[in-house]
């Protein structure tokens, strides 16, 4: 059986559609390596059958994907590259969707018309009892914050199994700004049905993450519900403002720091569907 014959760099770049740089860049990535390099020149060989994947790399590089899921993507191949498509895809969708109601909410602000922002927002006030919480806080910037509440609401959530289980909606307060130049603190809590065994659990594990119980009083949270497309930062200040303007036409007084109420399944729920509450307390 004779061997592939081997392309050039310039000429597997213009049969791939991708430009020498382009190549020598994925091939310091590990995505796409030569068939062979010149020890001496350093001259790269790619063989004809490598073709279908650099192409590929090409195409999911029109959709913006990082390099790194888009190794992910070419590794797995078959029907799992294309459930990591999905995936991507739907992430891009999300943010589009929070992006275009967030264009939409600074339109009417620069515009100045508030009242078209307002209606894109129902506010109202609800009473909450109170609660023991389990807690856990970071100091962390907006780009980490997602994956940082999601797995401390897990953490929680599983330790809330040994303290009576879950007794109410997990929610994240922000004691100071979280953006991509402050750093919070955040802090999430779940609420628990048995103090005594939730101040026992945070004993004997709670050190290591600095879980700690809280007493939450009762009292009132101005709230508006958010869909899980515009909890995503920025896009979610624009709700945190809409509660704010309308808690002071209201007359009521912030007395506390802002929070997010998540009541639904995130995984479970698409772009449009509604998931959390941004709330304020108020009196």
């Amino acid at each position: 059986m004779n061997p592939q014959p081997l392309l050039t760099i310039g000429a597997f770049a213009a049969r791939s559609r991708l430009s020498p740089k382009a190549l020598r860049l994925y091939d310091r990535l590990g995505l796409l390596t030569p068939a062979e390099v010149d020890e001496a020149s350093g001259y790269r060989y790619y063989r004809a059958d490598q073709v279908e994947r650099a192409r590929l790399v090409a195409l999911l590089r029109q959709l913006d994907m990082p390099l790194a899921r888009i190794a992910e993507v070419v590794e797995a191949g078959g029907a799992a590259a294309a459930g990591l498509l999905d995936a991507y895809w739907a992430d891009v969708e999300a943010r589009i969707a929070g992006q275009r109601a967030l264009a939409a909410y600074l339109r009417g602000r620069l515009s100045g018309r508030t009242s078209e922002m307002d209606e894109m927002f129902a506010v109202d006030v609800v009473e909450v009892p109170g609660q023991v919480v389990l807690t856990e806080s970071r100091h962390t910037l907006a780009d980490e914050l997602p994956t940082w509440i999601g797995a401390s609401l897990d953490r929680l959530e599983a330790a809330a199994r040994d303290c009576g289980g879950v007794a109410g909606a997990p929610y994240v307060v922000y004691h100071s700004e979280v953006s991509m130049e402050s750093d919070g603190p955040a802090e999430s809590c779940v609420p628990v049905a048995d103090e005594a065994a939730a101040r026992a659990w945070a004993e004997r594990h709670g050190a290591p993450r600095a879980v700690r119980v809280r007493v939450e009083p009762a009292g009132r949270l101005a709230r508006t519900r958010i869909t899980k497309a515009q909890v995503a930062h920025p896009q979610i200040l624009a709700a945190f403002e809409a509660v704010e303007r309308w808690a002071a036409a209201e007359g009521l007084t912030v007395t506390g720091p802002c929070r997010e109420v998540y009541f639904a399944d995130w995984a479970a729920a698409g772009p449009g569907d509604p998931v959390c509450d941004v709330s304020l307390p108020v009196r």
